[in-house]
């Protein structure tokens, strides 16, 4: 199972000083490529256009700065995303 960090979590990416919170999951931007982990928006100036994608991959944060909510609604969403995306991926 993938670990995600919780809706509005802010974290840094590696070579960038602005924050961004997440505000999203396993995202899709073209198809047959592969889906991003997180969307989100930069702190504390949120969306500023309905088109505007920031997506990122786990592996590209290089640092939490705070982590959202968890409770056991946010963990039975992410336990059904994990198997829509092990379904997806034929597993």
């Amino acid at each position: 199972m993938k670990e995600y960090l919780p809706i509005g979590s802010i974290v840094l990416l590696n070579g960038s000083d602005r924050k961004l919170m997440i505000t999203g999951y396993h995202v899709e931007v073209k198809e047959g490529i592969r889906p991003f982990d997180y969307r989100g928006c930069f702190y504390p100036d949120g969306l500023r256009f309905a088109d505007e994608k920031l997506v990122f991959n786990h592996e590209q944060i290089k640092e939490v700065l705070y982590k959202g909510l968890e409770n056991d609604e946010q963990k039975e969403f992410l336990n059904k995303l994990n198997e829509a995306i092990k379904k997806e991926k034929g597993e």
